[in-house]
């Protein structure tokens, strides 16, 4: 079943016995998928630990941790039509790899096929699977699931061509929601983003994660895509929105600081979305505020 229409790129840091467990599963994938790694800066012997186990990983050592941007570098190593990306705590499932490129294959309009995540190790659905199965966009009648507004990059199957069209990740969010710009610039390049159920990626969530700055980031960067993107009326809304529910601490404080300090760059690159896209976001905003899964919490 060796399918090579698709490369596996990992990010990790400082994680290496979880990285090994999921090369260990990509491994024994029947798609036989070429896999890049980018080691983000590891000081805990990642690197010797890869090409000691698994030296048909392509692994990159950029020198230091460049977050999300650590996908960026490894695309340029990416010569198939369709990249999967996936985290150091997650792994597809065997077939899920082929079951994207297909669904890629058949529909052209389509840039992301986002999978259903299991956490391990109860085996258990992620609590944003409901949200992605019940999305509120409507999308065309040909597409293939329910149409999204964002994805999870550790759970997707993207077009390649398209990731690089729309710029990748933005290199100011390093980490901690940055796919939704990018999920938004796809869809105002003309691209459409589904959910597909019977495909599936596992995650174990790593006990090391840093759920406090992971929070701080995430806030930071869900109010940079806010004005970067949306219209001021939806800007305002979702701005007071978070100052309204975050935690009120030190984390949200300084998010909302580095946020503000940005300003200038931000109004630079300001690129309000296209009226289509737009009204799909808006659709979200209800579901957004009632998420139980998209929290600030930690």
């Amino acid at each position: 079943m060796t399918d090579p229409r698709t490369t596996v790129v990992v990010i990790t840091h400082n994680r290496r016995p979880e990285l090994l467990r999921t090369l260990d599963h990509l491994a024994e994938l029947p798609e036989h998928p070429r896999v890049i790694v980018t080691d983000n800066g590891s000081v805990d012997g990642t690197a010797a630990a890869v090409v000691r186990h698994h030296p048909e990983v392509q692994l990159l050592l950029p020198g230091r941790n460049l977050g999300a941007v650590g996908r960026n570098l490894a695309m340029r190593h990416v010569h198939t039509p369709y990249v999967a990306f996936c985290d150091d705590d997650s792994w597809w499932s065997p077939g899920t790899l082929s079951g994207a490129a297909n669904l890629l294959d058949r529909h052209a309009a389509v840039g992301a096929v986002t999978a259903r995540i299991v956490v391990e190790p109860d085996g258990t659905e992620d609590p944003i699977v409901t949200e992605l199965r019940n999305s509120p966009i409507v999308g065309p009648s040909w597409l293939p699931g329910p149409a999204l507004g964002s994805f999870l990059a550790a759970a997707t199957v993207l077009r390649a061509d398209a990731f690089r069209a729309a710029g990748g990740f933005h290199p100011r969010l390093w980490l901690g929601g940055e796919e939704e710009l990018l999920a938004a610039d796809l869809a105002a390049d003309g691209w459409w983003l589904t959910y597909a159920d019977h495909l599936t990626v596992h995650h174990q969530p790593s006990v090391s994660r840093d759920a406090t700055l992971r929070r701080g980031h995430g806030i930071r960067n869900t109010l940079w895509f806010t004005w970067l993107r949306r219209p001021v009326g939806p800007a305002l809304r979702r701005t007071v929105h978070l100052a309204r529910t975050v935690p009120r601490d030190t984390v949200s404080l300084r998010a909302f600081a580095e946020a503000a300090a940005a300003l200038p760059w931000v109004l630079r690159e300001r690129r309000v979305l296209p009226t289509e896209v737009e009204s799909r976001l808006r659709l979200l905003e209800d579901s957004q505020r009632r998420s139980t899964a998209r929290r600030y919490t930690g």
